[in-house]
């Protein structure tokens, strides 16, 4: 099985012809079956929001969650980084406000994108075992490096194998990088259950130049259709491994994600079922 969504529902104008307002998630919908969902990462949702969120989607629709900042060790540069009772009850708050969604089965996995000074040493991979107790042995995990520690020659083997006994998938990340900076493209599988594609966009200028403007640049880049036919055929690839292959856009600093995407649908031929009705079939 191959899904592909979005990195957010909401602003993503080629869905809906109108540039003036925001897309609606019940909107969203009736195009993709899953969505990566980022506002966890800077504050834990509600019951009641992540409630909401599931009587606007279909029942097989499924959630990307961002973990939060705690969780992965963002607050480390931080003037206050959390002491270790903050960061063990953000775990707890987090697995009871995900609690929901997996009932459903409508969590598809919580995403760990770890910031670029988490390298590898042995004690964040103690870590990496400590995410896995904390939210218990069956919660789905993807992992996202963006140090390349993680993926030097040598040990890139060894890290593979530890996430396959973790339980976690790890990222197949597309992404401007360099010795120092970034996670090169590597298809890679480490659970049976799903392969999962985080597609930043190459837009090397704006992702290594972290000026005023960096963060409405760093993901500005359209695929051309010969990037998205190389994607293709490498997922065909890996639909044979696994038992999903899910692919996330995030190359949407100029609007590109959602064109991009339903290009790859198209070159794979994809027919999602269970979508919820677009607005027009409504007529």
């Amino acid at each position: 099985m191959i899904t592909i969504g979005l990195t957010t529902w909401s602003d993503h104008p080629a869905l809906i012809n109108d540039e003036q307002r925001k897309v609606k998630l019940n909107e969203y919908t009736g195009f993709f079956p899953t969505v990566e969902v980022d506002n966890p990462f800077y504050g834990i949702p509600r019951l009641t929001t992540i409630k909401q969120w599931q009587h606007q989607v279909p029942k097989d629709f499924q959630f990307v969650i961002k973990a939060n900042k705690l969780m992965t060790k963002h607050d480390l540069k931080s003037l206050m980084p959390a002491n270790d009772e903050q960061r063990l009850q953000a775990f707890a708050n987090f697995k009871t406000a995900m609690q929901p969604l997996w009932d459903a089965g409508q969590l598809k996995t919580i995403l760990f994108q770890f910031p670029p000074y988490f390298q590898r040493n042995n004690d964040n991979i103690r870590y990496l075992i400590k995410i896995r107790k904390l939210l218990g042995k069956k919660m789905p995990i993807t992992v996202e490096f963006r140090n390349p520690s993680w993926t030097e020659d040598g040990v890139y083997s060894s890290v593979v194998q530890y996430l396959k006994r973790f339980n976690m998938t790890l990222a197949i990340v597309d992404e401007p990088h360099n010795l120092n900076n970034g996670i090169a493209f590597k298809p890679v599988i480490t659970t049976k259950k799903l392969a999962f594609l985080r597609l930043h966009g190459r837009n090397e200028d704006g992702w290594f130049h972290q000026g005023k403007d960096w963060r409405s640049q760093r993901t500005l880049y359209r695929y051309n259709d010969s990037e998205l036919k190389y994607f293709a055929d490498i997922i065909k690839e890996l639909e044979q491994q696994v038992d999903e292959v899910c692919i996330i856009f995030n190359n949407n600093s100029g609007k590109d994600a959602a064109p991009n995407a339903l290009k790859l649908k198209d070159l794979l031929n994809l027919h999602f079922k269970n979508l919820a009705p677009k607005q027009l079939d409504l007529f």
